[in-house]
């Protein structure tokens, strides 16, 4: 089967001084996830699920009408800072020179409640379960930049670590899974539906 795991698109900046951040989509990123929706439209798709965070179920939305399938909701694939009270894309905080941007580039993480361990072993779960109900098929699934990492990572086998690479916006990462057990990396970083469009990739890469 293949697995194709989705980066959210670019959302608001929102800080609270209490409560969830949890942001929305921006114009932006509304435009983002029409553009992936265009791109995989010609694609066959089995099943489309999502991270419940709003982000993530605003980028599956394009999708799902283009594909006619329903979203399903995991809560176990919510990015490790689900309930943050701040959401600031890492380019503003780059761009701004916040001491907050060095220490994650650094790949330090305040993972809250849970540990980088037991982050990781909640994601890998959750996508091996996927990977078993979908014998044969190909399955998207909408979530965050700490979701692939932990993912991809595992499949790599390299040690746990929050973020190893940048995932940019809306980015399809697939991966080809056998009956098995063997997981094979496909595509990283897939992002040719924004080639052109002036509209923002993420902390590396330009539009």
């Amino acid at each position: 089967m293949e697995l194709i795991l989705i980066r959210h698109a670019l959302p608001v900046r929102r800080e609270l001084d209490e409560g969830i951040a949890d942001p929305e989509l921006s114009p932006a990123g509304h435009a983002q996830a029409r553009h992936l929706a265009e791109y995989l439209a010609s694609e066959p798709l089995d099943a489309l699920y999502t991270s419940p965070m709003r982000r993530a179920v605003q980028t599956a939305e394009p999708l799902a009408v283009a594909k006619n399938l329903p979203i399903t909701v995991i809560d176990e694939v919510a990015e490790w800072d689900r309930n943050a009270s701040e959401y600031i894309p890492l380019e503003e905080l780059k761009a701004a020179g916040d001491p907050r941007w060095r220490t994650m580039a650094a790949g330090e993480f305040d993972f809250g409640e849970e540990t980088p361990e037991q982050f990781r072993g909640r994601v890998v779960t959750a996508l091996e379960a996927l990977v078993e109900a979908h014998p044969g098929q190909r399955v998207a699934v909408t979530c965050h930049g700490g979701v692939v990492n932990a993912y991809l990572a595992n499949v790599l086998g390299l040690p746990v670590s929050p973020g190893f690479f940048f995932p940019n916006y809306t980015s399809i990462h697939r991966v080809a899974a056998s009956r098995g057990g063997h997981r094979s990396i496909v595509t990283v970083n897939e992002t040719a539906h924004l080639r052109g469009t002036g509209l923002p990739m993420g902390v590396v890469q330009q539009s």
